[in-house]
């Protein structure tokens, strides 16, 4: 099956000296990303067939983006670019533990219209994927969400949800991120959170709660990423940890998209019997090569070059 995802591609903007914020930081390497874009990657990388609808703007940042995607073997005859809009950027910092913090400076992505959309049928599609979190933060961009969301449940096409919550985006006005991911989250076939997602959407305290509280709300199935403590399935009435590796982390960035793209692969090559009837072995063995290539995926600093190194016998 074809798969969409939809979303910002943006550029990061890493900082090389760790331990350090970025008021201090004097050293950055770019790199291609945003949560929809790696998604795609990911699931070119391991050989799976994606269209990316995203907006970047008409500048050598956007022109490094769409090249990026063709030479994974993204589609990007959705990728449109502004000439009114800077591409998007986020300044990235890491801790000791490889894990973020950013900051945005928001462009061209927020710019993807209805009307340019339009031209999109999800039910060329197996399966459409919403995984950007500044799709809710307004403009055009969060209308085209609803309205792809909207044709996508129309013509019975498989959803797929992930929130991506940042704190430097949200931090203001959580109520609305909240709001906005449950809506999704109700509609979708499968979800993926973090941990930290898992209970800041849900106001709980431990992710087996939460996922007791997304099961009251949503038939889908879903995973609670925990890291190195596995991921929470939860399917029908059954919440399973499934365990990841073991590896020597050094950037955390990507990872649940690559664990996402992953699920996504997979669930694009099933082919005889229907997604939302696959059963509970299945969803163990989708989870658990989808947790090894998130693992693996933190071994590299940004996850482009990660990605570069998934192969498709990675899941086999």
């Amino acid at each position: 099956m074809k798969i969409l995802c939809i979303g910002e591609a943006l550029i990061d903007m890493f900082c090389l000296e760790r331990c350090t914020n970025l008021s201090a930081a004097e050293h950055f390497i770019k790199k291609p990303g945003g949560a929809p874009t790696n998604v795609a990657a990911a699931i070119a990388s391991l050989g799976g067939t994606v269209d990316l609808a995203a907006k970047v703007g008409a500048d050598p940042f956007g022109r490094q983006l769409i090249q990026v995607m063709k030479e994974f073997g993204v589609s990007t005859k959705w990728m449109l670019q502004d000439k009114e809009h800077f591409t998007t950027m986020a300044y990235v910092s890491l801790d000791e533990r490889g894990e973020r913090d950013f900051v945005f400076h928001r462009g061209a992505d927020r710019e993807l219209t209805p009307a340019e959309a339009d031209a999109i049928k999800p039910e060329d599609y197996g399966i459409v994927h919403f995984g950007s979190a500044t799709a809710f933060l307004g403009g055009p961009l969060q209308e085209t969400y609803l309205l792809l969301l909207k044709r996508s449940l129309q013509k019975g096409v498989f959803v797929s949800f992930d929130p991506n919550y940042r704190e430097a985006l949200f931090g203001n006005n959580l109520s609305s991120f909240t709001d906005q991911s449950w809506h999704y989250i109700q509609h979708a076939g499968f979800f993926k959170v973090s941990d930290e997602e898992a209970l800041l959407l849900t106001g709980n305290t431990t992710p087996e709660e939460a996922g007791r509280a997304f099961r009251k709300k949503s038939n889908a199935v879903f995973a609670i990423t925990m890291g190195a403590a596995g991921t929470l399935l939860g399917y029908r009435e059954e919440m399973i940890t499934v365990p990841s590796i073991s590896i020597e982390c050094v950037d955390t960035t990507g990872a649940g998209d690559a664990f996402t793209g992953a699920v996504l692969y997979q669930l694009s090559e099933i082919t005889q019997v229907p997604l939302h009837e696959l059963p509970l072995e299945a969803w163990l063995d989708i989870v658990a090569k989808a947790n090894m290539a998130g693992a693996r995926t933190c071994e590299s600093m940004g996850a482009m070059e990660a990605f570069k190194k998934l192969k498709s016998d990675l899941l086999k």
